[in-house]
């Protein structure tokens, strides 16, 4: 059975393409529009290239960090993605024990299948909330203390959707979502069954009805001030790609920022995250802990975020892979396997820590055009 395991993330994103409903399939590996961001969150990390030390002794490679005062085994976080039970019945309960089992921290979503409560229980580790915001803010806020009382350790907001992207595989396939299994009990039962339909015949108009009826556009930077107001957790902002925004950031007390393009789900031609994590690096001067997700699939791209500054790394569609093929075991294996990479990487490079893994040890795209001046 051992041997039969798959080698690498494609591998385990082909048997979830055959084990999945073609709409679920499309449903977790879909982006915006023309799905340019989409393919170039991958694409991007092929340009850019590792610059390996040698002779150096990788005997004992380290892996582990902190982040917010919590020590990590390694650099990889869970990152949140919806609906898990679309790819195993388990569904969030089962990709938390396999973030357990491999003491990585995972960061629940917002549109989960499965309840924060279902969650916390179900295993002992390090978990962080993902919040969106409603124009009814005592559902966040409900949200917020179900998820501080559960023993999460900070909100992660998600700053970049204050409209739905257009997702035409999901209005071509009439995609049919699961509940939001926490918003029970939290809005009336007409407005969670809209939520679960992403399309009818009117061009899936319901679904953006339902965002607009519910999400708050007006979410602004001044809002900030208001979750810090009703949490003592930390906050993370998500979805930041510019300098700019940033700054902002660290200026309205985040306690961190995670580089993100929403899987490349909302704004299409939107850039590559790992190509804009050093202009966001570069502005927080430290201030802050910098994260990053999207197109991870090696541990190759790991190395290379941290080398551009990322402090941890956030990984999402390829836990879904493990999870829709393996279920529990597929997700854990998922982890394990980039685990084992980076840690190769990391010894092939000469870098005994993540500490050693500096700028120095890659070479992008702009690094190129430099040198040729």
């Amino acid at each position: 059975m051992e041997n039969n395991l798959p080698v690498n993330i494609r591998e385990y994103q082909e048997l979830a393409k055959k084990a999945l409903p073609k709409m679920h399939y499309d449903y977790i590996n879909g982006g915006a529009e023309d799905e340019h961001t989409l393919r170039d969150n991958i694409a991007a990390y092929g340009r850019i290239l590792l610059r390996p030390r040698v002779l150096v002794d990788v005997s004992n490679i380290d892996m582990s960090i902190n982040l917010l005062g919590y020590d990590m085994p390694s650099p990889i976080i869970v990152a949140p993605t919806g609906s898990h039970k679309l790819a195993n019945p388990e569904g969030e309960v089962a990709t938390a024990r396999a973030a357990a089992s491999c003491n990585t921290l995972m960061v629940l979503s917002f549109s989960a299948s499965c309840k924060i409560e279902e969650v916390a229980s179900s295993c002992n580790a390090i978990r962080f909330y993902q919040l969106y915001v409603f124009k009814n803010r005592d559902v966040s806020a409900t949200l917020v203390r179900r998820a501080e009382s559960h023993g999460f350790k900070a909100i992660v907001l998600t700053v970049d959707t204050p409209m739905l992207g257009r997702r035409e595989a999901d209005i071509r396939n009439k995609m049919v979502a699961p509940a939001n299994a926490n918003l029970e009990g939290l809005m009336p039962i007409d407005d969670l069954d809209t939520a679960r339909i992403s399309h009818l015949q009117t061009g899936g108009s319901k679904l953006e009805k339902y965002a607009r009826d519910t999400l708050d556009p007006s979410l602004s930077w001044k809002d900030v001030e208001w979750l810090k107001s009703i949490t003592s957790l930390p906050i993370l902002l998500k979805g930041i790609v510019t300098a700019e925004d940033a700054r902002k950031a660290v200026e309205a007390g985040a306690a961190g920022i995670i580089v993100s393009n929403h899987g490349a789900r909302q704004l299409d031609y939107a850039p590559a995250t790992i190509s804009a994590l050093e202009e966001v690096v570069k502005a927080v001067v430290g201030a802050v802990p910098v994260l990053v997700d999207g197109g991870v699939r090696r541990g190759t791209d790991l190395l290379k975020a941290l080398a551009l500054g990322a402090r941890a790394v956030m990984v999402g569609r390829p836990v879904l892979y493990g999870l829709a093929a393996r279920g529990q075991a597929g997700a854990k294996h998922v982890i394990e396997m980039l685990n084992r990479e980076l840690e190769l990487a990391m010894a092939l490079c000469g870098c005994r820590s993540v500490a050693e893994i500096t700028r120095d040890r890659v070479q992008t795209e702009g690094d190129r055009f430099r040198s040729l001046l």
